[in-house]
């Protein structure tokens, strides 16, 4: 009898295994496919002015600068040290935690204003709905949109780059690995 005539009942009980298993990493490749990716990733703001860079640190969420329209300094910053850094590469998602699925708190920094704001993320599809708010409840906020991370390197501006002590010129933040992005800002 051939081995797709048998009933499954009278199949041997180690192709049956066999069979389930398969059916298992089938079933499992198929949902792993379809599955929409999390929310790291590159985003393009709601402006389209800059593109931040969400990565993992030890599951709190951090979203840096990986591209910016025109280049600009955190100017606002309360802290006198920090008033003359580049804003591109700058940590603007702080700490984000997960509260339920695909969505986050943490906080938010506005280099317009130089504040750091309680925060809200939330996923759904391509798009971030992100927040801010004062209070706890006095909330406003943008949608961002999921960007390719080239889309840091495609743009009139040249690409992206952060620099070494030196001005030279090391890889692009938006495809930098999330270890080293982690590390420099201390969200390890």
């Amino acid at each position: 009898m051939p081995v797709g005539s048998w009933p499954a009942a009278a199949m041997p009980s180690s192709l049956r295994l066999v069979a389930t298993l398969a059916c298992a990493a089938l079933l499992t490749s198929a949902t792993s496919a379809t599955a929409q990716p999390g929310v790291a990733g590159t985003w393009r703001v709601e402006d389209g002015k800059a593109v931040i860079r969400i990565v993992d640190c030890g599951g709190k969420y951090w979203g840096v600068v990986a591209w910016e329209h025109s280049p600009g300094r955190d100017s606002k910053n309360p802290n006198p040290a920090l008033k003359s850094r580049p804003t591109l590469g700058m940590p603007v998602l702080l700490g984000m935690t997960p509260d339920r699925a695909d969505q986050w708190s943490g906080h938010i920094y506005n280099a317009e204003d130089g504040q750091t704001y309680e925060s809200h993320i939330k996923l759904s599809g391509d798009t971030l709905r992100v927040e801010g708010c004062v209070l706890g409840f006095m909330c406003g906020g943008e949608t961002w949109r999921r960007a390719a991370p080239a889309v840091a390197e495609n743009t009139h501006r040249g690409p992206a780059h952060a620099t070494t002590g030196s001005g030279r010129a090391h890889g692009s933040i938006a495809e930098e690995p999330a270890a080293r992005i982690c590390s420099r800002i201390g969200g390890r």
